[in-house]
């Protein structure tokens, strides 16, 4: 009686693709499934998200510039009228008033107290004016103020530290704009710091010829 030689159970034979299967199954879930031992590249669109972000809390310097310069037109759009009111109601009001010669005013003339009265309600209404016109402007942005305030504030450092000592100023040579009011854009801001230099030139020549 022959025996057969009996293979144990759960090996594979030999010349099987059994193993090979197996393993390129094996490598398939290794490319698939993330280790946990390994960190994952971490994506751009957070980076995105936080760029986006970062340019709704910022106002470009041109944008500003110019929503600056539409402000100093409003104020001066205003400023136009309430001097004329100031000077018109100078004269209703004192144009009207009894003068006495012979009554003098802290001993000056009636006549040219009631002038300097009427001036001073004109000068009253130049001063009005601005405040006006900065308030009625202020109305047309609200939803922006805190952006514009925050660049207002760099602005005025910018200023502030390129800007020129007022004291060697003389007649022929005046300092030009010091608050840098008439900066209404980048080329404006450029000839501002051009027109600085050369204020500090020409002072540092005049104060050598001394």
């Amino acid at each position: 009686m022959s025996t057969h030689h009996i293979r144990p159970l759960g090996r594979t034979l030999p010349g099987s693709t059994r193993p090979k299967l197996a393993s390129s199954a094996r490598a398939r879930l290794q490319n698939t499934v993330p280790c946990r031992g390994k960190a994952t590249k971490p994506s751009n669109t957070s980076g995105a998200s936080q760029a986006s972000e970062a340019e709704k809390d910022s106002l470009p310097w041109q944008e500003y510039l110019s929503i600056r310069k539409g402000k100093r037109r409003w104020e001066t759009a205003v400023t136009i009228p309430t001097t004329i009111a100031g000077f018109v109601g100078g004269i209703s009001y004192f144009g009207t008033l009894e003068m006495d010669p012979q009554k003098p005013i802290f001993n000056i003339d009636p006549m040219f107290v009631y002038g300097a009265a009427t001036l001073g309600c004109a000068g009253m209404g130049y001063l009005i004016g601005p405040v006006l016109g900065s308030s009625f402007w202020r109305m047309t942005h609200r939803r922006a103020m805190r952006l514009i305030e925050k660049r207002d504030k760099e602005f005025h450092e910018h200023i502030v530290r390129n800007r020129v000592d007022p004291t060697r100023q003389s007649a022929t040579n005046p300092v030009p704009d010091y608050y840098g009011e008439k900066i209404g854009s980048l080329n404006d801001y450029r000839q501002w710091l051009r027109d600085q230099a050369k204020f500090r030139r020409k002072a540092s020549g005049f104060l050598s010829e001394d």
